[in-house]
């Protein structure tokens, strides 16, 4: 070879600006799709109900959560809903956002190979997660659907601001999840820390029961504004 191949070289400066960066998530926007795509084939693969598990988790913890609190315990609803029906509605957000914190957090360090081995933007990995999680949330907006039409309950205008909720759900649990995704590479206690954590605020926030019996709640403004409200 008489011609000296010329080698190409990725440069990666430091302080580079925040509108570069995010043009490089939009320029890798199809890995970040495909990498959803396949970790939805993986967790149905080999199934035989496919995505409808994505049903049986927040419906019978939505069960469980109604026979405890609602009969077990007696405690009322918000007035409006059933109380199946205030218990599952609640249930949607808080595994979306639940499932988005979990997963994120330790998707860094589920995907080291292919982050030693290739250059992309980092934040494509754990939003991934994320649009794995919205595609397990949609199948339960359908099944919420159904569960409205069983017990005759239509729901208020106010429905038409379930596509700002969810953003809002997202955009909180996926800040947290981005930070815990780079403590995890470094601190692999997160990896069971984290679902502890998640598990446990299952059932000491208003999710399973209405916030009505939490006195004093209306005046706090971090359990009226939640997402999962």
């Amino acid at each position: 070879m008489t011609a000296t191949a010329q080698e190409r070289s990725l440069v990666i400066e430091p302080g580079r600006s925040d509108w570069n960066y995010w043009g490089d998530l939009w320029h890798y926007r199809e890995l970040m799709l495909i990498m959803a795509w396949r970790d939805v084939s993986v967790r149905y693969k080999q199934t035989a109900i496919g995505v409808l598990w994505a049903v049986i988790r927040p419906l019978l913890t939505t069960i469980v959560l109604t026979v405890v609190f609602g009969r077990l315990a007696g405690l009322p609803s918000d007035g409006q809903a059933p109380y199946a029906v205030m218990v599952f509605t609640g249930m949607l957000p808080w595994f979306l956002m639940s499932g988005i914190v979990t997963e994120a957090s330790g998707s860094l360090v589920a995907n080291a190979n292919l982050v030693g081995k290739v250059y992309f933007p980092r934040l494509i990995v754990p939003i991934a997660t994320t649009l794995v999680n919205l595609v397990d949330f949609l199948v339960n907006l359908a099944m919420l659907a159904l569960v409205l039409a069983w017990f005759g309950f239509v729901p208020s205008w106010r429905i038409v601001f379930l596509p700002l909720v969810t953003a809002a759900a997202v955009a909180a649990a996926l800040g947290p999840g981005i930070i815990l995704s780079a403590l995890t590479v470094k601190y692999r206690d997160f990896r069971f820390v984290v679902p502890f954590v998640i598990q446990f605020g299952l059932y000491v926030t208003p999710v399973g029961f209405s916030s009505a019996v939490i006195p004093g709640a209306g005046d706090c403004w971090p359990i009226s504004t939640r997402p999962s409200a």
